[in-house]
């Protein structure tokens, strides 16, 4: 049997908005003030005018992974366009989450109606798509995620797969660093029905461009 192409696709501002839901519990519980400043966290999330200390942020940011997962909603077309995309290929989530967290992610998308198989990674994300590829030997592979330094590590790591830069967060989309506009991307596309095209396109064995 020949081998089906693959997806690899990040979750959240990808899959799920995330930077929403977070600002609105860090209000409400918290009386956290979150202010997109650039793509850095830390220098967003504030309480009565004083910057939260690093460890705070981890913390808070851990603690809305344990507890406030039901509070994350789809991005517009991301569970149409990966299931429509999942009847040409392997459809699986990486996503930067600690490992004991793998299984309220698995769920949580399964509550969305993607069954998908997900992958939890720290740091970089090259070595796990290597060991992904490594698994599925695909006919072919493309990478989906929000964040620039993930297309660098798999433009490093694994040059022969596709790779599309998409933040579905208007919020973000702006401010983060354009991993197409590094060379390490081969498109930039923020919204599913723009990014469905382009990536059937990928899995029907059609140039990246």
């Amino acid at each position: 049997m020949a081998a089906r192409p693959l997806i690899i696709t990040d979750c959240d501002e990808v899959i799920l908005h995330m930077v929403a839901p977070f600002r609105t519990w860090l209000a409400q519980e918290h009386d956290v003030a979150f202010v997109m400043n650039g793509n850095d966290f830390s220098k967003s999330m504030s309480r009565k005018g004083e910057m939260l200390s690093q460890a705070e942020m981890w913390d808070l940011l851990g603690r809305f992974f344990d507890t406030e997962m039901p509070r994350q909603n789809p991005i517009a077309g991301a569970v149409e366009a990966l299931t429509a995309l999942g009847e040409h290929a392997d459809v699986v989530c990486l996503t930067n989450l600690e490992h004991h967290r793998n299984e309220a992610r698995t769920l949580q998308l399964a509550q969305h109606n993607l069954p998908l198989r997900v992958f939890t990674n720290q740091g970089p994300k090259g070595p796990a798509i290597r060991a992904i590829l490594e698994e599925y030997a695909p006919s072919r592979a493309v990478f989906i995620d929000d964040i620039a330094q993930h297309h660098d590590s798999a433009f490093q790591i694994t040059p022969q797969i596709g790779r599309l830069h998409l933040c579905g967060e208007p919020e973000m989309a702006p401010h983060i660093t354009c991993a197409f506009q590094a060379g390490h991307a081969h498109a930039r596309i923020d919204d599913w029905a723009g990014a469905l095209p382009w990536l059937k396109a990928q899995l029907h064995g059609e140039d990246h461009d």
